[in-house]
């Protein structure tokens, strides 16, 4: 088939983009090559055999020139930060894909599939369960009860007298919280209401946090791996905000790889959103003690007292519906870990940009400190 992937240089179009070309599909990327993604220009791993346009899904013009005689659409080109230039993530990711269907449908493509990439974001603070009062999904933390350092919910009925427990969850309630999960429930419900009116077979996956080899390390969204890897690689203790407890559903870019391949002809899917996680609830503690260990240094948390305003306490995806269309998670946090390591040490000049993003996110008030 002849397939256009959007964000075809970035870290899971990329992967996406080696697995169809291995399976013999014509691939063609729109990508614009822009920061914080790519610095200095086209990465080294462009998937040999495809067809690379540089262009920007915020124009008409790109998505008209990279749709000619395209069948499926992979759209993953997307802008996430936690920068305050709101305005950025609708225009990116919402109005570019609304011109994803407006040249589908002005044009009378004959698209077979498009599968859109949502995220987890989309769930917010995710659902949680009260023993007296039952299933809520609870709104962000307040400032007041964050600056305390206060970092568990409490159930909006019965209030502190008793922590509810969190829950894995499901499809059926988006509640975000951020610009970002804002940006991406409004694309994928364009995506998959547009796809159902006009008839072009729509798919939208919500992707946990994806960790694995070619993930930025210049993208302060990138992740836990992203942060502790880099921190361990240049002998620095990583930042833990909160108390470390959080809870969080990391999932292997291959086993990402293998639920967008799995979408792409799949009876099943059309007008529905998937979630992809990997299936267990880790502590970021837990992870960064990992990363010690596969990096050979020594763990010894370092509390910075602050925590990032707008950051989720909990939050794990419920897998099974994916599951039941014969997907599942096959590798671990480690195999992620060991590979991102081994990917960071193709670059033996790498510059702290942890410590980078964590003075911009200071000056932008995005991680506050605790008042004692």
């Amino acid at each position: 088939m002849k397939i256009l992937i959007t964000g075809g240089l970035g870290f899971i179009g990329s992967h996406t983009a080696d697995a169809l070309l291995a399976q013999g599909h014509t691939v063609r990327i729109l990508d614009n090559v822009c920061e914080p993604v790519h610095i200095g220009g086209k990465p080294n791993y462009i998937p040999a055999g495809s067809e690379l346009i540089r262009g920007d899904v915020r124009n008409k013009s790109d998505w008209e020139k990279a749709l000619q005689g395209i069948e499926v659409v992979y759209h993953f080109a997307a802008y996430q930060d936690y920068n305050i230039d709101f305005s950025r993530f609708f225009a990116t990711n919402v109005v570019g894909t609304s011109l994803l269907y407006e040249v589908a449908v002005e044009k009378k493509l004959s698209l077979a599939r498009v599968i859109v990439a949502s995220s987890q974001a989309v769930y917010g603070e995710g659902k949680y369960l009260c023993k007296t009062d039952g299933v809520f999904y609870p709104e962000l933390r307040t400032e007041k009860q964050l600056m305390h350092g206060e970092w568990e919910h409490s159930c909006p009925t019965c209030g502190p007298s008793q922590t509810p427990q969190w829950q894995t969850t499901d499809e059926t309630k988006m509640n975000p919280q951020n610009q970002y999960g804002l940006s991406k429930q409004m694309q994928e419900t364009l995506a998959l209401n547009l796809g159902k009116r006009y008839g072009i077979p729509t798919v939208a996956l919500r992707y946990s946090i994806v960790q694995g080899p070619r993930q930025s390390f210049t993208n302060a969204y990138s992740g836990a791996c992203r942060v502790f890897c880099l921190s361990y690689f240049l002998k620095k203790e990583p930042p833990i905000f909160e108390d470390g407890l959080q809870l969080r559903d990391y999932v292997n870019i291959n086993d990402v790889v293998d639920a967008n391949v799995l979408v792409l002809n799949h009876p099943k899917v059309s007008g529905e959103a998937f979630n992809v996680g990997g299936g267990k609830a880790s502590t970021v503690l837990e992870f960064a003690k990992l990363v010690a260990k596969k990096a050979g240094r020594d763990f010894n948390p370092k509390f910075n007292h602050s925590y990032r305003f707008g950051d989720t306490r909990h939050i794990v995806s419920d897998i099974a519906k994916l599951k039941g269309l014969g997907w599942a998670p096959q590798r671990g946090i480690e195999t992620s870990i060991e590979h991102y390591l081994e990917w960071l040490s193709g670059f033996p000049n790498l510059k702290d940009t942890v410590s980078e993003g964590l003075s911009k996110m200071r000056t932008l008030n995005i991680i506050r400190s605790v008042q004692s």
